[in-house]
């Protein structure tokens, strides 16, 4: 069995997926965008400009891919998120800024935690990038 996490593109945010796997392949070192297949002219969901399916990796770890321009009635939400754990301070920085920049918003401050506030590192921060995809970003050392 395998379990990948596949992100929608609906609503304002369709016809975006291109260039947001783009964005985070360029962010993430090993990552790559591995095959995206479009719409066929006069498809249902979409048109040939659009995702209908595609896989991407951020280091290493497979992700999918859609967009549709049907008429959903939701979208991403921060409730469900993806979590990075990261391996030193210059990577959480450099991650949370490009993240959170360009239209993205901060929606728990990076900080140190020193004091345990949140439980899980020694620095923490959450954003959504201006895809609408959440990340919270974690140095656990």
């Amino acid at each position: 069995m395998k379990i990948t996490t596949f992100l929608t593109f609906v609503g304002d945010q369709c016809g975006k997926a291109e260039e947001a796997i783009n964005f985070y392949t360029s962010v993430f070192p090993n990552s790559e965008i591995k095959s995206v297949v479009k719409y066929s002219e006069g498809e249902p969901g979409g048109t040939p400009e659009l995702i209908k399916f595609g896989v991407f990796t951020l280091n290493g770890t497979e992700y999918m891919v859609s967009e549709s321009n049907y008429n959903h009635a939701w979208s991403f939400t921060p409730g469900v998120s993806l979590f990075v754990a990261c391996d030193s301070e210059n990577e959480i920085d450099t991650l949370f800024e490009r993240l959170s920049s360009n239209g993205g918003q901060i929606m728990v401050p990076l900080d140190n935690y020193d004091s345990g506030d949140y439980g899980f590192g020694k620095k923490f921060g959450w954003c959504e990038d201006k895809y609408g995809i959440s990340w919270q970003l974690n140095l656990s050392e």
